[in-house]
């Protein structure tokens, strides 16, 4: 097996965290992508996690800048497969009972939350129905209308 050139270490430990998943990218600049990428998603920002605010840019004048462009290009464009890296990402809560799926779920059941609150699992044999929220106008009894309506 050919040796992985090395690439810029993403900060802190999140360098140990990448680090697994780089045999799942085959250049370079796909394992810095994913780094780049890690690292935008799980800074603190005080807007949503757009391009542009992952890669740590303006929203209108900064989308031009490289990084966000490598950061469009890595998610785009290059040829890596995301579901290898989904299940990576799930190995190690899958590992450990505390997150790993239990009863139903871990069977191929669904968890659903119903509409009171309580969790529902396992298959179901007809469809869950929902409250409606619209608020049906009321009748006025003297026209037989609903009211401001005629």
């Amino acid at each position: 097996m050919t040796k992985l050139v090395a690439c810029p270490p993403a900060p802190g430990p999140l360098e140990g965290y990448a680090a697994g998943f780089d045999d799942l990218f085959t250049h370079v600049a796909q394992r810095r992508g994913f780094r780049e990428y890690l690292a935008g998603l799980l800074a603190p920002r005080g807007r949503s996690k757009t391009l542009t605010a992952l890669a740590g840019a303006e929203p209108v004048t900064g989308s031009k800048l490289p990084a966000v462009q490598r950061l469009q290009f890595f998610l785009s464009e290059s040829v890596w497969e995301p579901e290898a890296v989904n299940a990576r990402r799930l190995e190690p809560l899958r590992a450990d009972p505390a997150t790993a799926p239990h009863g139903a779920a871990a069977l191929g059941g669904a968890v659903l939350q119903a509409g009171q609150g309580r969790t529902r699992l396992g298959r179901f044999p007809g469809p869950l129905r929902m409250r409606s929220t619209v608020r049906q106008p009321r009748m006025c009894r003297r026209t037989g209308y609903a009211r401001g309506s005629g």
